[in-house]
């Protein structure tokens, strides 16, 4: 496979900007030019970069990505550094989610305690004036 930007990004679904953004940052190798300056993609980089890809779709941080490519390079070697990225990034994950839950109950509380009336009594209004109005602090 000797492909062009373009066509990597097709078959990948990373967008040019992107590729070009994640080769700056040593995410991706600099990839062999061709006399006219073209860059020019294997089969090694279009499998990196789906697998950056997907560890961004699953929220993994850019430091976090660099690491566990460097870990792959050495399939051989333990992955309790692996697992220990993986459960720290689904702790914050389920940090997440619990402010976001905190989040939209103290949404919904405000939507249900609002009269409907005019704005100098809107109870939405009121609470986001005032945080000590909040139930549940978590979501700030």
């Amino acid at each position: 496979m000797d492909i062009g930007i373009g066509e990597l990004s097709r078959r990948t679904g990373v967008k040019i900007p992107t590729i070009r953004f994640y080769e700056q940052i040593g995410l991706l190798p600099a990839p062999p030019r061709t006399g006219g300056n073209q860059r020019r993609y294997g089969k090694a980089e279009a499998d990196r970069l789906a697998f950056i890809r997907h560890s961004r779709e699953l929220g993994f941080e850019v430091d976090d990505i660099r690491g566990l490519l460097t870990m792959s390079a050495s399939p051989q070697s333990s992955c309790h550094e692996v697992d220990s990225i993986a459960i720290n990034h689904l702790k914050e994950v389920d940090r997440r989610i619990a402010s976001l839950t905190a989040l939209r109950a103290e949404l919904s509380r405000m939507i249900d305690e609002c009269n409907r009336g005019r704005i100098c009594d809107c109870r939405v209004i009121e609470v986001l004036a005032d945080h000590s109005q909040c139930t549940d602090h978590q979501h700030a």
